[in-house]
């Protein structure tokens, strides 16, 4: 059994995970409400929670400590996600680079568009030096 079956082995009720995160029982579902962590039921609906599911609540708990708001954690993890999924297939990996002549066209349309539908370009004057 490698170590990734082993940490995602659903194994602690609800009362060992308060223990060893120091969170009630209300954190906990909280939490579970938010979509931030997702322990596995049993047929009795029991929660049963991993050893990624504590980590992830104690860093939750950190990330609370420091101020971050459940959205903020929320953007954190999604983005952690997103970065973690580009990795495995990097043809799902944003775009990050475009070339000179999608930049031109851009900045044209972005000059051209400028004061139409009564929203005027923040940038009209620095580009339109370059498309005369």
């Amino acid at each position: 059994m490698n170590d990734h079956v082993r940490r995602n082995m659903p194994l602690f009720p609800i009362s060992i995970v308060k223990q060893l995160t120091e969170l009630s029982a209300r954190q906990i579902r909280y939490y579970e409400e938010h979509s931030l962590i997702h322990p596995a039921r049993t047929s009795g609906n029991q929660r049963l929670f991993s050893f990624n599911d504590v980590d992830r609540l104690l860093e939750i708990k950190s990330l609370i400590e420091r101020g971050i708001n459940i959205s903020g954690i929320k953007e954190i993890f999604e983005l952690r996600a997103q970065e973690q999924s580009s990795k495995e297939n990097p043809a799902l990996a944003p775009k990050t680079e475009i070339s000179q002549k999608e930049l031109r066209r851009h900045l044209k349309n972005e000059v051209m568009m400028a004061g139409k539908h009564g929203k005027p370009s923040m940038i009209q004057g620095q580009l339109s030096r370059f498309f005369n």
